[in-house]
């Protein structure tokens, strides 16, 4: 019998089979859990399933926190919680509360005293940042970059400055956009500076490739719809 805890359950980053990055004693928890706040109810649904066929879908508590999710019902989630009900977390890919909306039960939990287990799963950020070669002991994830043309030149300089001063700088786009920040940074950023671009971790097709950004630039790449994040060092 599990303790009466907030399990934060990571999942897979692509797909494959989850025993594959997923340890067996998460598996055995989620099996007895009863209760699930989720980011999309029907890849929770998946998920779970893949852990195990077994498990009576129809029996299980969903609630769906993301962007549409009113931030004045979120503790209520919590409730089978403080009634003595074990409760997990999940994400729509990698660890929850991490880039994630999760974060905010997570918050709420904590002002409440309620115990949180974060498990032992697949980031994309210290994955790729262990692949990378670039400085572990300071670094920073910065989300996905502005979009206006403006505010985005305004960062690539901004981390330009961090890097000089030794700080590995972290970063998403929307997958389908991939290709267009590739060749923006290749133009605009100095041909000196290392590029990390780590893509599919975990899956058959994973790549972890660093190269400066002018040998990048006289690359042949396509990252296009595919999960991937960038890494920017001296």
């Amino acid at each position: 019998m599990i303790e009466t805890a907030l399990y934060l359950i990571p999942v897979p980053l692509s797909d494959g089979a989850v025993e594959d990055v997923v340890p067996a004693c998460n598996i055995a928890i989620v099996r007895q859990v009863k209760h699930f706040i989720v980011e999309n109810v029907r890849s929770a649904r998946r998920f779970l399933k893949k852990c195990d066929r077994e498990i009576d879908i129809d029996s299980l508590t969903f609630y769906e926190l993301n962007r549409h999710t009113d931030p004045g019902a979120i503790a209520s989630y919590l409730l089978p919680l403080e009634q003595g009900n074990a409760m997990g977390v999940i994400s729509e890919a990698g660890c929850p509360a991490i880039a994630d909306p999760g974060a905010d039960v997570v918050a709420i939990a904590q002002r409440k005293g309620l115990k949180v287990r974060p498990l032992v799963g697949p980031s994309s950020i210290l994955m790729g940042m262990m692949g990378s070669g670039f400085n572990g002991q300071s670094f920073a994830f910065l989300g996905y970059l502005p979009i206006d043309q403006g505010e985005r030149a305004r960062k690539f300089k901004e981390m330009e400055r961090l890097i000089r001063d030794g700080q590995t700088q972290i970063f998403i786009e929307t997958p389908y956009r991939n290709n267009k920040l590739m060749a923006e940074m290749c133009k605009v950023l100095p041909g000196n500076l290392a590029l990390c671009v780590a893509s599919n971790i975990t899956g058959k097709d994973e790549k972890i490739v660093t190269k400066t950004v002018k040998e990048w630039a006289k690359t042949k790449y396509d990252f296009d719809k595919i999960p991937t994040i960038f890494l920017l060092y001296k």
